[in-house]
């Protein structure tokens, strides 16, 4: 891991941390006091006995904005053969659709640990790891009955951050990524010469062996880059959006909110995926978007999709086709099709790029206007300038496809929300999402 902290930016990239954001791992070893089994329970801490990570994982995928922060997950193996993967999937379906990304326990575990801002975990090797790396860690499981008193791992576990359950995550994890100070203990016990493992162990194994050693250098394989389990995320996303001066929106978003974040300001509306487990939220959603390929014959192409939505949800101001990891196709209620590229520096989800559109247009700014300056999108600390250009519309009557819905009139469209089924619009806030 050492060898490879030099690749530390590609194995982020791999894992889909775009610049700005913060990559929290999640770890959990093989124990029933571990993270995923009952937390504190006969250990150290309150005796609380909750199951730590399946509550946690809710919290962290909504509390944590979906543009800012990358949350994955690293189980011991011993997780995955007593339960079965698909148990194990079943389990952190719903987190998945939030945004979790699985972690090989096997091959890419030590990738992640270079990647990772801040470790979540428990008293398992692992975790220590990320101690030694000098990565910021908080405890979510913390026993010490069935650990060594004397043992390295028990004074870390002893003197290491707590994870506090009952407190807002967000102030948690960035004040210890930002106050950290690493501690000696565990870079010190878990090599002492650091650099030198692959010369000192292959020594040592041919000297039990009676053998004589290579001449050759002792050398290391390197890290391959990691292959995620990422999942779509298909859970609603509450966005928050604030115009700037200048072609600019601030936003946020979360990804299937129990509750409205203590720190929300801006204006507000719903973006559904168009695979939500919940259909009851594309009737409500400002956006409607999916990903895929633009010739994938089974949804047509973006121009003919974009339309069929807008005229199967009413409600709907925007529908946007993802086609890639940098560009989407996005059709207006008033039928304009616009094709969203993100420039040279900006690395977001496309989808983002399509609700500052909606919150650009329902804020009663012009489409010329983006036509011709394009739309910077801030999320975090992070600029994306998106180029914004009208696009071939294939979806015109006469060939075969669907036509462009006709605009709603925003008096017929504020009745139709009335009764409790209001959804969010720009300028209002948002109503609680499913997930």
């Amino acid at each position: 891991m050492l060898a490879a902290r030099p690749y530390r930016d590609r194995f982020r990239r791999a894992l889909g941390v775009g610049r700005g954001q913060r990559l929290v791992l999640l770890n959990s070893t093989w124990s029933p006091q571990s993270l995923l089994g009952d937390g504190d329970k006969g250990g150290d801490g309150d005796g609380s006995g909750d199951d730590v990570l399946p509550a946690l994982l809710p919290r962290l995928t909504s509390e944590l904005p979906a543009d800012e922060y990358r949350v994955a997950a690293v189980l011991h193996p011993n997780i995955w053969h007593g339960h079965g993967p698909g148990q194990i999937r079943a389990w952190l379906d719903r987190a998945r659709r939030s945004g979790l990304v699985l972690i090989d326990p096997l091959e890419d575990w030590r990738q992640a640990l270079v990647a990772a801002d801040l470790v979540i975990g428990d008293h398992g090797s692992v975790t220590y790891y990320a101690a030694a790396l000098g990565t910021p860690v908080l405890l979510g499981a913390a026993p010490l009955d069935g650990l060594d008193p004397d043992a390295p791992i028990a004074d870390f576990i002893r003197t290491a951050p707590r994870l506090d359950t009952r407190s807002p995550l967000r102030g948690q994890v960035d004040a210890l990524i930002e106050d950290h100070t690493p501690q000696p203990g565990p870079m010190h016990f878990t090599s002492s010469v650091p650099g030198e493992s692959a010369a000192r162990l292959r020594r040592t194994f041919y000297g039990l062996m009676g053998a004589p050693e290579p001449p050759c250098p002792a050398l290391l394989v390197p890290l391959p880059l990691p292959t995620p389990e990422p999942a779509p995320r298909t859970a609603p996303l509450w966005v928050l959006t604030r115009l700037l001066d200048g072609p600019e929106i601030i936003m946020t978003r979360y990804a299937d909110p129990a509750r409205e974040p203590a720190e929300a300001a801006g204006d507000a509306h719903l973006a559904a995926h168009e695979d939500t487990r919940d259909p009851v939220q594309l009737d409500l959603a400002d956006v409607v978007f999916r990903d895929g390929s633009p010739d994938d014959p089974r949804v047509g192409p973006p121009g003919r999709w974009t339309a069929e939505v807008l005229a199967r949800h009413p409600h709907c101001a925007l529908a946007a086709y993802v086609t890639g990891p940098s560009s989407c196709v996005a059709r207006t209620r008033d039928g304009a099709l616009l094709r969203l590229t993100a420039g040279a520096d900006a690395d977001a989800d496309p989808a983002a790029y399509a609700s500052a559109v909606h919150a650009w247009l329902a804020a009663g700014r012009t489409r010329a206007a983006l036509l011709a300056d394009g739309l910077t999108v801030r999320t975090g600390s992070t600029a994306h300038h998106v180029v914004v250009t009208a696009e071939v519309d294939d979806a015109v009557p006469g060939n075969g496809t669907r036509q462009a819905p006709r605009a709603t009139p925003a008096a017929d469209r504020s009745t139709a929300h009335a009764g409790g089924a209001d959804a969010p619009r720009a300028g209002r806030r948002s109503p609680r999402t499913g997930s």
